[in-house]
């Protein structure tokens, strides 16, 4: 059994969190159950990376709270 995540038909958008000043830049993707995938947009071309739900949902509260 494969555990690789087939992204070729993700849909890439910009974190609302991203600078959008080319700096720190990262894109998600939904629509994957019980995971995040997540890349650098000046990357598209190199890895993601697959976050669990679980773990991803208390690290974008951490973002927002200000804590990271």
């Amino acid at each position: 059994m494969s555990t690789a995540l087939d992204l070729s038909t993700a849909r890439w958008r910009t974190s609302s969190y991203s600078d959008g000043q080319g700096g720190s830049c990262v894109e998600v993707a939904d629509g994957f159950p019980h995971v995040m995938p997540v890349r650098d947009s000046k990357r598209p071309e190199g890895p993601a990376l697959a976050f669990r739900a679980g773990a991803w949902v208390p690290f974008v509260a951490a973002v927002k709270g200000g804590s990271l």
